[in-house]
């Protein structure tokens, strides 16, 4: 997911779309929240690990 949201980041800067810019970093940051919380030893959703 974080490598996702950098993608898409960066297309989004490099063509000058502004939702995929938004979807990235939305992305980004859900995708360092769910490692955060992972690597916690944290259940999230149902789920130890994501991957």
């Amino acid at each position: 997911m974080i490598v996702l949201g950098v993608l898409l980041l960066i297309l989004g800067f490099v063509l000058d779309i502004g939702i995929l810019w938004t979807i990235g970093i939305i992305l980004l940051v859900v995708g360092a929240i769910l490692a955060v919380l992972g690597t916690m030893d944290r259940a999230v959703g149902g789920r130890r690990h994501w991957y």
